[in-house]
């Protein structure tokens, strides 16, 4: 029963949280500048937006998933890094080291494992009480002919 949550974990960990703490890590070397969260709402889940001047034109980009400031209100001003070719792909400064996603994808995969291995215990210990009682159920008809 257990093992289904588990590869859910291992599945948001593996497919989703690593790559979203991989693109956050990919801004560390981005260009810097002020932004204003636009709107509010769930950073983690990839729902903030942020609006700032990129060469000499307003730009309006989406926080990437995994992103933190979720709590922030909207004309909230933060640091933000993007890139120079596209700076509609952004991030929060604070979030360029792989921020929430990174404690996510680590969070996730430990639970993954411990339901893994609590799955694997559950299987073993059901397996020698079958085996316990079949063994149990042949000495009574042994006993009585």
């Amino acid at each position: 029963m257990a093992l289904v949550p588990a590869l859910l974990l291992g599945a948001l960990s593996v497919l989703v949280m690593l790559p979203a703490a991989q693109h956050l890590r990919a801004l560390r070397d981005g260009e810097r500048t002020q932004a204003t969260l636009q709107t509010g709402g769930s950073c983690m889940m990839g729902r903030c937006r942020v609006g700032f001047e990129a060469a000499g034109r307003t730009v309006v980009a989406d926080l990437p998933v995994g992103s933190g400031g979720g709590k922030d209100s909207v004309g909230t001003r933060l640091t933000v890094r993007y890139r120079a070719d596209d700076p509609r792909v952004a991030a929060r400064e604070d979030d360029v080291d792989g921020g929430g996603a990174a404690v996510l994808a680590v969070a996730s995969g430990a639970g993954a494992l411990l339901l893994l291995v609590m799955s694997v215990l559950a299987a073993i210990a059901l397996g020698r009480q079958r085996r316990a009682g079949s063994l149990t159920g042949r000495a009574s008809q042994d006993a009585h002919p």
